[in-house]
């Protein structure tokens, strides 16, 4: 019996020991591996000239029936259409149809409205042309331009690079501002695009045309969040 009892305590002395000389601290060991990192914004920026332009024309008609409304708008449009795709109008789509009434001041309906509007894509050097072919074919109702760039999604993944770029520059100097140094790049996120914004850069318009689009240039920006590990 007295034997056990000098085991049991032997045992328990080992147990005590390897508790002092020091088992693995697994608190410590997290910590050392803690990695610090810095997490800044990115901007950037592309200029470019827009080479599309977008516009609406259409055409309203009065008439004293719903139906001769119609049938004389729809003979309008078709002239507008025509003309058109012969000025190098493209990606042509009807926008709306409407046909309502209209009244004098005592309410009393005097005849009908019908009106029309088609969209239609060119070249910015071609606006000018289409603008002009429209309205001599009898387009009473005309927006636009919308201007555009045909490669703006190569534009806004040059703005993305330049923006990963302003990033990096931002976060070096607060990196050294604190002697560090900066290590891998560990998460990067894709704030999202900024609409292209006109510059108002002008840039030389047809001289020769009645109805002159300036283009100027736009600007596609990109904003990105990115965190650099420390060194």
């Amino acid at each position: 019996m007295k034997r056990l009892l000098f085991l049991t305590a032997a045992g328990l002395t080992v147990v005590a020991l390897a508790g002092a000389v020091g088992l693995p601290d697994l608190a410590g060991a997290q910590d050392a591996t803690t990695t610090d990192s810095i997490t800044v914004n990115g901007v950037g920026t592309v200029d470019a000239v827009p080479n599309e332009a977008k516009m609406s024309f259409g055409a309203e008609t009065r008439r004293d029936t719903a139906q001769a409304a119609v049938a004389a708008n729809g003979d309008a449009m078709r002239r507008i259409l025509n003309a058109l795709r012969q000025a190098g109008g493209r990606e042509l789509a009807t926008q709306w149809v409407s046909v309502y009434p209209y009244t004098d001041e005592t309410g009393q309906v005097n005849g009908y409205v019908a009106s029309n509007s088609v969209s239609a894509v060119s070249d910015v050097g071609d606006a000018p042309a289409l603008i002009d072919a429209a309205t001599e074919a009898g387009a009473n109702q005309i927006n636009g331009p919308g201007l555009s760039s045909s490669n703006a999604e190569a534009l806004y993944r040059q703005a993305l690079a330049k923006a990963v770029a302003d990033a990096r520059l931002n976060a070096e100097a607060l990196a050294k501002a604190s002697n560090r140094s900066l290590g891998a790049i560990t998460t990067i996120v894709e704030a999202g695009a900024i609409s292209p914004e006109p510059l108002y850069r002008e840039t030389k318009a047809a001289a020769d045309s009645a109805t002159p689009v300036v283009p100027g240039q736009q600007e596609t920006s990109a904003t990105v969040s990115v965190t650099f590990s420390l060194r």
